[in-house]
């Protein structure tokens, strides 16, 4: 029996190690795409370094995430529009929040051409990374598995990446 154990681990460990191999290569490739890819705001990563505090710059720049139910913007349901916490571009429309249970603000859907979407392969498979159309920070991760009654999808998203603008207040200018 611990024969077979041995023979199964060390089957586990070559496919894995395949995959990882796999994974390494399609996530070069995709990050060589997204550095290509030119957004309407452009800063070097200095830049960005000094506008954003340490936790925003990890999750906006980074790709990071930051610790479930750490959020306010989880019991945030006032009428509103979210915006991007680097460059203040309108993402999300708080009418389209729900309580996923998951720990992290989510939403049904962005605004239309507001938010783009990409291929991350960080964990070692696809996933359908969110990340802002204007200057290309990452938002979150979008997931089937949201409200049946309106898209189905649930976009999964870090609050320290958004900022809460009250409906009736004017948006901030894009930070350029």
């Amino acid at each position: 029996m611990i024969k077979y154990i041995g023979i199964a681990a060390i089957a586990f460990a070559t496919i894995s190690c395949g995959n990882t191999t796999e994974n390494v290569a399609l996530n070069s490739a995709s990050e060589q795409v997204q550095q290509e890819k030119k957004y309407p705001i452009h800063k070097t990563d200095a830049e960005w370094k000094q506008l954003l505090e340490a936790q925003a710059y990890n999750v906006l720049r980074q790709a990071g995430t930051e610790r479930p139910n750490t959020s306010p913007l989880n019991k945030q349901y006032a009428a509103g529009t979210l915006i991007c916490a680097a460059c203040f571009a309108p993402v999300y429309e708080n009418e389209h929040k729900f309580d996923s249970g998951t720990g992290w603000p989510s939403y049904d859907r962005s605004i239309e051409g507001q938010v783009e979407r990409d291929v991350d392969y960080k964990i070692g498979y696809a996933r359908t990374e969110l990340k802002c159309n204007t200057c290309g920070s990452h938002l979150g991760h979008e997931f089937n598995d949201g409200p049946r009654k309106t898209t189905g999808k649930r976009h999964c998203i870090n609050g320290v990446a958004l900022d809460f603008v009250s409906k009736g207040t004017d948006l901030p200018a894009l930070r350029n």
